[in-house]
């Protein structure tokens, strides 16, 4: 079995390329994170306005 770094160091390095490496996974991270945080924060905020208008119409269904 060979491997293409000889030691940890170079593999963080990735030959000189190692700061671009490691910047664009954590920007891709960072972009995930952000975009799954958002969407369960918009998921949350329809269902709770869902819920209003439900409550809203039954409220108006009732007989005075």
């Amino acid at each position: 079995m060979t491997f293409q770094f000889q030691s940890i160091s170079d593999f963080f390095a990735m030959g000189g390329y190692g700061f671009y490496v490691w910047l664009s996974y954590t920007v891709t991270f960072i972009a995930m994170g952000g975009l799954i945080w958002l969407s369960r924060r918009k998921h949350k905020a329809i269902l709770a306005q869902a819920k209003k208008e439900l409550a809203r119409e039954e409220k108006l269904k009732q007989p005075l």
